[in-house]
């Protein structure tokens, strides 16, 4: 082995720790509803939060919102990032869908060394955001049609003012990482933990739009949604 191999290959050894505890699939409900008790508590503190005014402000016209409770990041000159997330749509009563379940992740190369976690929420706006981030796999900042925007520090990638965007995205992070950014972050649907969590097979349709699952588990997130973004 190369020396340039041995290096490559030592950053992503560094690297499995701890990107290897993001993936959910295939295990217990238990571990979905842990997802969606976390991603209630980082929702209370990110819409807490002394930066979150204009969060609050999108939330309340927001479509549907991205929920990552816990997102991982770390390299050096190679790095990854991962998590689990929730997708919640509100219904034209003002209500908020049950979730959806999805994974987060990317890779990446170049000037940065660090590790870091963060708290991710991004925010749908409309009808055309969502269709985009469920078809499939939907990469942030990969669709030229949709406007992004960022609030608040440690997210890279906003170009308009957040009023008018398509996605608005907001993070707090922990940690210290050089040149930190979500844009080109990579969103699956996790059908398996929907299968797991709901006991049917569902897609982010049937759940966010269709409205067809429930889990009472889900109601105290849907809570919070509807209290801050009601």
């Amino acid at each position: 082995m190369t020396l340039r191999n041995f290096g490559f290959a030592a950053c992503l050894m560094a690297l499995a720790p701890v990107l290897s505890g993001c993936a959910i699939s295939g295990q217990g409900p238990a571990a979905q509803q842990d997802v969606v008790d976390r991603s209630t508590l980082a929702l209370q503190e990110i819409l807490n939060s002394t930066q979150s005014t204009s969060t609050v402000d999108s939330l309340r016209s927001a479509r549907a919102v991205i929920i990552c409770p816990q997102t991982f990041k770390a390299g050096f000159i190679f790095g990854g990032s991962g998590g689990n997330c929730v997708l919640m749509a509100r219904a034209a009563g003002g209500s908020w869908s049950d979730p959806a379940f999805y994974t987060i992740g990317s890779g990446s190369f170049g000037a940065q060394i660090g590790i870091q976690d963060a708290e991710v929420m991004i925010m749908v706006m409309n009808d055309r955001a969502l269709g985009a981030v469920m078809r499939n796999r939907f990469k942030l900042g990969g669709d030229a049609s949709l406007a992004f925007a960022t609030v608040g520090a440690g997210v890279g990638g906003a170009t308009t003012t957040h009023m008018r965007a398509d996605i608005v995205t907001f993070a707090r992070t922990r940690g210290l990482y050089a040149g930190v950014s979500i844009e080109g972050s990579v969103l699956s649907p996790d059908t398996q933990s929907n299968q797991a969590y709901y006991g049917q097979p569902y897609n982010a349709p049937q759940i966010v739009v269709q409205m067809m699952a429930n889990n009472p588990g889900a109601n105290p997130l849907r809570a919070t949604l509807s209290q801050y973004g009601g």
